[in-house]
């Protein structure tokens, strides 16, 4: 393909060289250039790919794509772009074949939510027959293949590629998460979507964006950017979910349990059996459980109504699917009486306090909620506090521990989190650094109705400690102690 080809869609600022030039592949990483390369300077959070032009060059890059005009020697033909990184994702669109301009491309973006509206489309979609891709945090699914996940938003080459196996291994829907930092840093640019959904919009990223405002603009412009023939279907419930419709030339729709809506629902039964709802006049039951995946389960429905699904066909495929993997995910003591344990991949205080209003709606009056969670290091600091303050608020004991330290030190990260306790709550904290000794704990205070629940890492199978990945799941953790202490 040449290198005219790849950039007929970008917006040149100027051009030196030979525009026809054969291109081998698209890099944005100077260390995996090759002959025939071209390369695109990106600037990026902790690094700027135009300082490594010239690595580039010297490895066999035959073209350069860059904000500023690269001195390079003569046969290597340089674009001068006013946006490398939406570039990136033009280029990595055409270099493709523009996959997503034969999908249905469905983005869900939110602080909240999204890995399982996007699982609820994907088994909805599947069970009527359909083959579904899905781009997720928990993992990436080409009909029912799956392939590991590495980031909620995969970069814009890797996204393409992905859209383009999708499409040849004939998948016609495909149903993706979006994240704030993959619109900022324009990883879905190129990408033609179908729709797009809000969930909500909590406390969260601040350590990226820096202010709220700024976390709140980047949901923002996905809606932003969608063309006339999508659709932009929003959760009028939240605060800030007309905010996402106000400058989007998408068709206007809106979800909600409390507020008018154009797909409504109301929770006639929530309890550990599941939900029974009153969704779009209609009543069905639910496997899972909780207001917040009530108005999961009414986005996926307004989803699939938009794309043409019949009601009663999407309201009977949604009444028997189980949703995501460390999304309230919960088992039963064997030995004692009513005692249950639930995984949750609650990591903010929005979360926290919503699953923990839920436990509360559910408990009976013998049942005590014993909290276990932590808070993830090299992240939002701010949120720390508040975290452990929501948890003493709701729980009757609570065991904060280690989650994803990173590269901090665990016991600073407890610090943080323990000066949010006021002196009344830190008389039923306990701090106990190993997270297996802290679900452990947990388990054995645990009497029979109580409900233990561990929070922050869902669905995830390791502990990131300096930079190692090691094994960790909660659940099965929690599982073993269950049976065995």
């Amino acid at each position: 393909m040449t290198l005219s080809e790849l950039i007929r869609h970008v917006t040149v600022v100027a051009l030196q060289g030979n525009p026809d030039v054969e291109i081998s592949r698209i890099r944005f990483d100077s260390r995996a250039v090759q002959p025939g390369d071209v390369f695109v300077a990106v600037r990026g959070v902790s690094t700027d790919g135009h300082e490594f032009i010239e690595n580039a060059v010297s490895k066999g890059a035959v073209a350069i794509v860059a904000e500023s005009l690269p001195d390079v020697p003569p046969g290597v033909t340089t674009v001068y772009v006013a946006d490398s990184a939406e570039t990136l994702g033009v280029m990595a669109s055409a270099y493709c074949g523009h996959p997503s301009s034969s999908l249905k491309l469905v983005g869900v973006t939110g602080t909240n939510g999204k890995t399982t509206t996007v699982t609820l489309l994907w088994q909805l979609f599947t069970r009527l027959g359909y083959r579904c891709g899905l781009v997720g945090t928990v993992e990436n699914r080409i009909g029912e293949q799956v392939i590991p996940s590495t980031h909620t938003t995969p970069d814009a080459p890797r996204l393409h590629e992905l859209l383009r196996e999708m499409a040849d291994n004939g998948c016609t829907h495909v149903f993706m998460e979006v994240s704030s930092h993959a619109v900022h840093q324009r990883r879905i640019a190129g990408a033609v979507f179908t729709g797009a959904v809000f969930t909500n919009l909590t406390h969260d990223h601040l350590d990226y964006h820096g202010t709220f405002a700024n976390y709140r603009d980047a949901k923002k412009k996905f809606f932003d950017d969608l063309t006339p023939n999508a659709f932009a279907l929003t959760n009028a419930d939240d605060r800030n979910g007309m905010v996402m419709l106000q400058n989007t030339a998408a068709s206007k729709y809106s979800y909600a349990l409390r507020s008018p809506a154009d797909y409504k629902t109301r929770i006639i039964e929530n309890n550990l059996d599941g939900l029974v709802l009153d969704l779009d006049g209609s009543q069905m039951h639910a496997r899972m459980i909780g207001e917040f995946n009530a108005a999961n389960l009414t986005a996926a429905y307004g989803v699939a109504r938009l794309l043409g699904v019949d009601q009663m066909d999407a309201l009977t495929a949604l009444s028997d699917l189980p949703g995501a993997e460390g999304r309230f995910d919960y088992v039963k003591h064997p030995a004692k009486a009513g005692c249950i344990g639930i995984v949750d991949y609650a990591h903010t205080p929005d979360a926290l306090e919503k699953v923990l209003e839920t436990i509360q709606k559910l408990k009976n009056r013998q049942s005590r909620i014993i909290t276990v969670t932590g808070a993830g290091g090299d992240r939002d600091k701010t949120k720390r506090p508040l975290m452990a303050r929501v948890c003493a608020r709701f729980s009757d004991q609570v065991i904060l521990t280690s989650d994803n330290p990173r590269t901090e030190d665990p016991a600073a990260i407890l610090r943080d989190m323990e000066a949010g306790l006021e002196e009344t709550d830190k008389i039923k904290t306990l701090v106990i650094q190993d997270r297996e000794q802290a679900i452990k704990t947990a388990v054995r205070l645990a009497r029979e109705h109580d409900i233990i629940l561990v929070a922050g890492k869902g669905h995830e199978k390791y502990q990131d400690i300096n930079g190692v990945k090691q094994p960790f799941d909660d659940k099965l953790i929690l599982l073993n102690c269950m049976r065995h202490v």
